[in-house]
């Protein structure tokens, strides 16, 4: 910021285990946007190292980054970020068809079936042929979580991912993430305010002025 230099995260090290399910909880800028971007390459630390799925992210090119985070982990942005011109179906198989891996090679039977099975999971399979534009806010927020979900990735990261759902849906949509964790062993992590991610939650971790305040394992 101009001169100003603001150390957004402090002496953070912590582990993550695969299928572990983390509820990453605290004040606004207690550095929890920092880590969620960091722990998903979209950010770099400027000193520190991150390692992800057993590989070091330290000296790796910028369209490696890239490779990785698409093939790798799975986002829900609270902004959606679903694109308008696309119906929620085109939207949610977007990351198949894109880039490698995460079911590019799939056939056209069975990414049909997969994009289906995420929009029924997330109560959305009525709405598969609407734009964004005709969806509301939680019915928005529900194609982005299937969007997230298809690929199948490793990790996903989620950003309040409940905060615009009323409570039937944020339970399904809940229930529905759950079941991928379990079946799939599928990380998730979650920055909320949530409590009922919290309760769900293996792991969770407070975060304070960018410095880990408190840490509870189940």
């Amino acid at each position: 910021m101009g001169e100003l230099s603001v150390q957004a995260l402090k002496e953070v090290s912590i582990d993550f285990s695969e299928g572990d399910f983390i509820a990453v909880a605290g004040p606004s800028g207690s550095g929890k946007t920092t880590m969620m971007n960091i722990i998903g390459l979209i950010d770099q630390p400027s000193s520190g190292r991150l390692i992800i799925g057993g590989q070091s992210t330290e000296n790796v090119s910028r369209r490696e980054l890239t490779r990785l985070r698409r093939e790798f982990v799975g986002f829900v942005f609270q902004s959606f970020n679903l694109l308008p011109v696309l119906t929620v179906f085109e939207n949610v198989e977007l990351p198949l068809l894109i880039g490698s891996g995460g079911g590019k090679d799939l056939p056209k039977k069975e990414r049909k079936e997969r994009v289906e099975y995420f929009l029924e999971g997330v109560g959305l399979a009525d709405r598969r042929k609407h734009k964004p534009t005709e969806l509301s806010g939680g019915q928005q927020q529900r194609a982005a979580i299937a969007r997230a979900m298809v690929t199948k990735p490793k990790l996903i990261i989620a950003d309040e991912p409940t905060a615009n759902l009323d409570s039937a849906n944020g339970e399904r949509i809940l229930e529905l993430m759950k079941k991928v964790n379990q079946e799939e062993g599928t990380t998730f992590l979650f920055s909320t305010h949530d409590p009922d991610i919290w309760k769900m939650a293996g792991h969770i971790l407070f975060l304070r002025d960018g410095e880990v305040e408190s840490e509870e394992k189940k």
